[in-house]
């Protein structure tokens, strides 16, 4: 029945003169392939942040809002896990591309059907749909990452992979206020304009995205960087999903730590993120340009954050990948409480510590899903990941959206920051209990 995601099987070796300028041409394309990718789930992710205001003054409360916003966090976390292990098994080419074309189509018939704004069900069971085939995105782009590129670049290379999520996160909200000027000042065109895109972009990845090295003819990736942190053909071993589960994630200690860290690491990354609008609208007095701009800066900063936590966990810290993650959320912390102390009328202050977070939050988001990546084979990265970003999803994003939405209608936005502010630290304190783990030198 599924026929067409089976991985593509092994093609006849290239002969040797032709291996170093095939890999060099195909890793360049694969990548490219997995950015655009990944950057085109974010266009049809988030879209529902940016509306909260305009539903507030339609009558709903932040708590029903926030019941929305934790359908697709549940459903994400989800499918991350579930579908991690379907991708394990599967040609990332078309897994990819199947996801990104189904929650386009989500986002469209959303963007168009006014009746679904007046039902908090269909609201719910939209965003819960959309959550389940944003799933398909990450496992992809982690097993093509862990078959294309080696353990000893794969700091650095996800780095700049991750920031593909602050690139779309960030075209986001900017095709929303350019969709705002096109049609009439419409607030649904935060789905319906990316959503646009999105499905053009479904055509640019499955023509740039490939399947394994050794479906085109070539050796694995760890003998063509000479990596000798494994034996190749232990990491080329096809795994079972009893084996993939048990052995390799359900009794790694290390893999749990990580994973409970990501769950503080997202309740700060989305309790920040998807609130933003709502917040500054209501705290601080921006109007929909200002708080559009807002998001878009947050993403934006994530760029430069995200290179350099990744190029410092390979480089100075030699792939050890706490001590980074650790600075960088002690920083949070620092710039969460500037965020929240600064008092309504300086939005200058606010734009520069949401840059700050957005600079900062997004090196350990992407340095767990790397951590994820390095201990485990590359047969069981998606699991992995998927196992991780359950964590992050349904601890972290639904808290985001849920308790975040609660607590601020019932308590006020104050109480929400100290939760913000625990939860760096709740993720520093686990953290710290993964520095005595040793890494192999690759």
């Amino acid at each position: 029945m599924f026929e067409f995601l089976k991985p593509i099987p092994h093609a006849e070796p290239l002969p040797n003169e032709q291996v170093d300028a095939t890999y060099k041409k195909l890793r360049l394309k694969v990548f490219a392939g997995i950015f655009l990718g990944y950057a085109s789930y974010y266009l049809v992710r988030k879209n529902f942040s940016l509306i909260k205001p305009d539903l507030i003054e339609m009558g709903w409360d932040k708590a029903d809002l926030g019941l929305v916003g934790a359908a697709l966090s549940i459903a994400y976390g989800l499918s991350k896990f579930v579908m991690g292990n379907v991708s394990d098994r599967s040609n990332p080419k078309v897994f990819l591309a199947l996801g990104l074309m189904g929650s386009s189509l989500v986002m469209l018939y959303w963007g168009f059907s006014d009746w679904v704004f007046a039902s908090l069900t269909a609201m719910v069971v939209l965003n819960f749909l959309n959550g389940w085939l944003q799933g398909m995105g990450w496992p992809a782009c982690g097993r093509t990452l862990s078959h294309w590129f080696s353990l000893k670049e794969r700091g650095t290379v996800v780095s700049f992979w991750n920031v593909a999520h602050n690139v779309g996160g960030a075209l986001m909200p900017i095709l929303f206020v350019w969709g705002l000027s096109l049609f009439s000042n419409d607030f649904k065109a935060a789905f319906y304009f990316p959503a646009i895109v999105s499905v053009v972009m479904v055509f640019v990845v499955y023509k740039l995205m490939e399947d394994t090295p050794q479906s085109k003819g070539l050796p694995p990736v760890e003998v063509y960087k000479n990596d000798k942190a494994g034996a190749v053909g232990q990491l080329e071993k096809e795994l079972s999903s009893k084996e993939i589960f048990l052995q390799y994630v359900l009794n790694n200690k290390w893999i749990w730590l990580i994973a409970f860290a990501n769950a503080f690491i997202y309740l700060i990354r989305y309790g920040v993120l998807d609130w933003a609008p709502t917040y500054l609208s209501e705290v601080k007095g921006f109007d929909k340009t200002a708080y559009s701009w807002a998001f878009a800066n947050y993403e934006l900063a994530g760029i430069p954050g995200t290179i350099l936590c990744g190029y410092l966990s390979d480089k100075w810290s030699r792939g050890h990948r706490a001590p980074i993650t650790i600075i960088y959320m002690v920083l949070v912390m620092v710039f969460t409480f500037i965020y929240w102390k600064n008092p309504a009328g300086n939005p200058t202050v606010d734009l520069i510590a949401l840059f700050a977070i957005g600079f900062l939050i997004y090196g350990p988001v992407m340095i767990i899903g790397a951590f994820a990546l390095d201990l485990v084979p590359k047969k069981a990265a998606g699991t992995a990941a998927g196992f991780t970003g359950l964590f992050g999803y349904l601890g972290g994003a639904l808290s985001a959206e849920l308790i975040i939405g609660a607590v601020a209608d019932h308590f006020g936005w104050d109480a929400c920051f100290i939760l913000l502010i625990i939860s760096s630290a709740l993720a520093i304190g686990i953290m710290a209990l993964t520095l005595k783990r040793k890494v192999v030198e690759a």
